[in-house]
């Protein structure tokens, strides 16, 4: 995502190599979705150079290959895991596993699910996103999943799209989303000690901020009870992202004033025309 090509120039320098563009999004954020992991499966020096470009308090939520959770369904993966658990070994604690499961991993699978997180290492951090309804909509289903992840100190990802589906799409980014993204009920109840919330907004930065205001108070809730949350803070294009994510924080650090005030950017150079 540090790549991201309407960032460079605006929250990244134009100078900085692809490679090192990292270093500078961690002065805007501190923490970072790891999407290209579900793809394919970095080299370990990959991941050791982005463990060298940020600080011992920056957090990689990288998710696991599609490989492990959509194709094999969590089953008869030990060479894969094996492999993407010694390639992202540098960030150490930094790392939250990301179990990203396809809409039709139901409750039935719930079991499935259990026996894989707790053959992960003990010391790394879990989390799942679900997306079959049943999990939303049907208490015992619900209620399976939350024992399932707390037995093992898991947490359950929620991805808040309410404010996508509120009204219909006005532009080709909000289109491709709304043909994409789930469209599930909010869910803010958080399982341990380091909840992890992706929320999806709109092209109007005006109605991502209002979309978000319920999550203000609860992550606000979660930092007084001592737990230690990350969020991530879309958009359909992710154009503003980073802006975004900052005025989030902002909100948050206005309601729990001993909050950490996040790193300041590296300048932008401005463009030039040569």
């Amino acid at each position: 995502m540090w790549n991201h090509k309407a960032w460079v120039g605006r929250f990244l320098p134009q100078s900085l190599p692809a490679g090192e563009r990292l270093r500078a999004y961690a002065g805007w954020c501190n923490a970072v979705e790891g999407n290209t992991t579900f793809y394919a499966t970095p080299a370990r020096k990959t991941v050791t150079a982005w463990a060298e470009q940020t600080d011992p308090g920056f957090r990689f939520v990288v998710k696991l290959p599609k490989t492990v959770t959509h194709e094999r369904r969590l089953a008869g993966v030990e060479t894969e895991m094996r492999a993407f658990l010694d390639a992202v070994e540098p960030l150490g604690d930094r790392a939250v596993l990301w179990t990203q499961l396809p809409g039709s991993f139901g409750p039935a699978e719930v079991d499935a699910l259990a026996r894989f997180l707790r053959r992960l290492p003990a010391g790394l951090r879990r989390a799942v996103e679900v997306r079959h309804p049943s999990f939303f909509t049907d208490e015992r289903a619900t209620s399976l999943l939350e024992g399932a992840l707390s037995s093992v100190d898991a947490e359950w990802v929620p991805f808040d799209t309410e404010v996508l589906f509120r009204s219909p799409p006005t532009s080709e980014a909000e289109q491709e989303a709304w043909e994409r993204k789930p469209r599930l009920p909010r869910r803010t109840r958080a399982l341990s000690d380091h909840p992890v919330v992706r929320y999806l907004g709109r092209d109007s930065a005006e109605e991502t901020v209002e979309g978000w205001q319920p999550w203000t108070e609860v992550v606000a809730g979660w930092l007084r009870e001592g737990r230690s949350p990350t969020v991530f803070l879309h958009t359909p294009g992710n154009d503003d992202a980073p802006a975004l994510a900052r005025r989030f924080h902002d909100e948050v650090r206005a309601l729990v004033p001993g909050l950490d005030a996040l790193p300041e950017p590296e300048p932008v150079e401005p463009a030039t025309l040569f």
